[in-house]
Formats: C-alpha cells, structure tokens, sequence
C-alpha cells in the first residue's frame, strides 16, 4: 500500500457559510472523491444529507483511510507494519486488532491456496522492483531471487490472535498489497454503517463495496468489469450489485517488458516469479472486501484451471477473463451464477463452470 496523497473534494461546490448553509439538503447522491494509497477513492452517498453531514462523512472516511495507511503502509517508514518488518526475528509483537486480522485473513488464504497467496513475499515484490525499494524495472539476479525465495513463506509468521501479537521466524519483509485496500474499504463501509448511512458505494482503486440502493427507485448499484486492455479503461461487463463488495486482480496494467518478454507484477510465491499464464483478470465478490481482495490475488496466481477448480470448492462468487488470442473468453463459478442469475449470465455470454462434483468426474481438480 503506497502512502496516502490527499485530494479531496465535495463534487458540489459546497460553501461553509455558517449554520443555514450547514443545514441546507444536498442533491443526491453525493459523491467524494480523490487521491488515495497512490490510486483513488470514490465515495456515492444515496441517503438523503444536508451540508453539515456530508463534510463530516467525508472528514470521517478520511480519517479512516489515514489510520490504515499508518497500519499498513510499506511506504511510510513509521507505520505499524515497517515496525513489525524491522522487529528481532523471533521476538513477539504486539499488534493492533486491524491488523491482526488483516494477517490472519491472509494466513486462511495463505493455506486454502496452498501458498498462492503470500504476505511474506514483499521481499522477492521490491527485487522484481514492484515494490518500496527503487529499482530499475530489469530481471533480477538469478542468486539474489533464490536468496530471497529461499526465506518466504506463510509459516514464517507466527500468530498468537489470543494475546493479539505476531513474530517473524525468518526475516521476510511483510508486505499486505494484496489485501490491506480491501481491509480499507470494508473499514469505510463499517464507518459508514456506524453513521447510519444505508444506501452506499465505495471504490478505492476498483476495490469496491455496496450497500442498499443507488436511488430512491430502489436500482442496484451498477459496477463495470473491465476489459483487459492495456490502452484505456473500458468496461467488459456491468454488474448489478448491492450488499457485497468485489476484488479484481488483473496483470494487464502493472508490468515491464525486457528482451520481448512481459512481466507481470503478479508474482508466484512459490516459484519467486512473475505468473506466464492465459488468466488475464479474475473478479470476487464476497461480503468482505478484505477476503475478496485477498482471494482474488490467489486465483489470479493459479490460473485458469486451478484458480476456478479452488474457486467451486471454497464456493466463491468468481468472474474470469481468459485470453483467448486476441481476444479473451469469460468464466463464472456456481456461485456467480446463483447470485446473478441464470439470465444474466446469458445475456452477458458468459460461460458457467460446472459445480464441485463435475469438476471432480471430469479430473479437473485432481488435475490442480
């Protein structure tokens, strides 16, 4: 997570002119939006607000996002998170709750992955220069990538959620890319809850959370999947949703080209290397951003094959674009299936993947 660069602003030229303009109601919806962990955020408020309420949600929300950057940042040097980096290896830690639970949702996904998804990795991130430290965008060393796959790995953090403290076993550098903007959406969307605001959407950077409805019609919230284009954003797919968020990981934006060879800044953990794959996307929905964004990666890292097979058996809402040539071809879960509809899913052509024991008569998951 990059640290926060704030530029707010109330997109209705709000003038705080004492209490009547305080008091005046707001057109809805209304909507804040600025820069934020080095991408955006995009706040929609449906509920009806005057003046004084919406310029202390948007102080609010500002507020929350601050407070999980100074957790969760690899970015700012006096965050929690670099603490617990720079700790002695083998010494426990006390953490924050936000945290905590951020390390253990990672952990779950960690092992229901088998290791494709990874928060210890930010070491072998920064060598392949995706991440804090200034590189060059180049292959790295071959002896420094072995040293450095070499120490990853889930169980080189140990935690105690009883006593609410973590430690390092190895000295592996923790980096929550992955997870910590999905951490940070669903904490704006529990403020939000705390405020009584009941008809909401949230996005920081494409990582999304709905609540209620977009209008007093009662029209659910309409999200676009993009298309895995490099160029421009466009895009693929509207979805209606309310009261659930969506993840997307894709390697189609974030990469570097050396001697004709792409690299994606989706890396393997287990192999230390940027995914070669056909999987160009892979959208979840889920009722935490947090899991969605941290799921997400993991079928990313997968693949076609085994991320959908994982995808059926931990009964996950899982959209995929898979390059097909020049084109590509999308594939939904089960899941997907039975949150949209039948209909929708024909109407947008997308082609359902077949449930669990299928799958497993076919040797799709022995296959995984």
């Amino acid at each position: 997570m990059k640290a926060m660069a704030y530029l707010p602003f109330l997109l209705l030229g709000l003038l705080l002119t004492g209490c009547s303009e305080r008091d005046r109601p707001l057109d809805s919806p209304v909507r804040f939006e600025g820069a934020v962990y080095g991408s955006f955020y995009q706040v929609t408020l449906a509920d009806p607000l005057t003046q004084g309420q919406a310029r202390a949600l948007e102080e609010g929300l500002l507020e929350v996002l601050e407070a999980v950057d100074v957790a969760m940042s690899i970015y700012l040097e006096d965050s929690e998170l670099m603490a617990f980096n720079q700790s002695p290896v083998g010494e426990w830690q006390p953490l924050s709750d936000e945290l905590m639970e951020v390390l253990a949702i990672s952990q779950a996904v960690a092992e229901k992955s088998d290791g494709a998804f990874d928060v210890t990795l930010g070491g072998l991130v920064n060598l392949w220069s995706f991440g804090s430290e200034a590189r060059p965008r180049e292959v790295p060393d071959e002896a420094a990538l072995a040293e450095r796959l070499a120490v990853i790995g889930p169980d080189a953090v140990e935690l105690d959620l009883a006593a609410m403290q973590a430690r390092r076993v190895r000295d592996v550098f923790v980096d929550l890319g992955g997870v910590a903007k999905g951490h940070a959406v669903d904490r704006v969307a529990a403020f939000l809850d705390r405020e009584g605001i009941e008809h909401y959407l949230v996005n920081l950077g494409g990582d999304l959370i709905a609540r209620g409805y977009r209008d007093t019609e009662e029209q659910r919230w309409r999200i676009g999947v993009e298309a895995p284009l490099e160029d421009r954003q466009e895009a693929q797919y509207v979805l209606p949703i309310g009261d659930v968020s969506l993840a997307t990981s894709g390697d189609y934006r974030n990469y570097f080209e050396e001697a004709g060879q792409r690299f994606s800044h989706t890396l393997d953990p287990r192999s230390g290397r940027p995914i070669t794959h056909r999987l160009a996307s892979v959208s979840v929905l889920h009722p935490s951003n947090a899991w969605a964004d941290a799921w997400a990666t993991a079928l990313m890292v997968l693949g076609e094959e085994a991320g959908m097979a994982l995808a059926v058996e931990q009964d996950l809402k899982v959209l995929m674009i898979v390059r097909d040539g020049e084109a590509w071809q999308s594939r939904v879960s089960p899941a997907f299936v039975a949150y949209f509809g039948e209909s929708l899913v024909e109407e947008l052509g997308l082609v359902a993947v077949p449930d669990s024991e299928q799958m497993e008569s076919t040797g799709v998951i022995d296959d995984a």
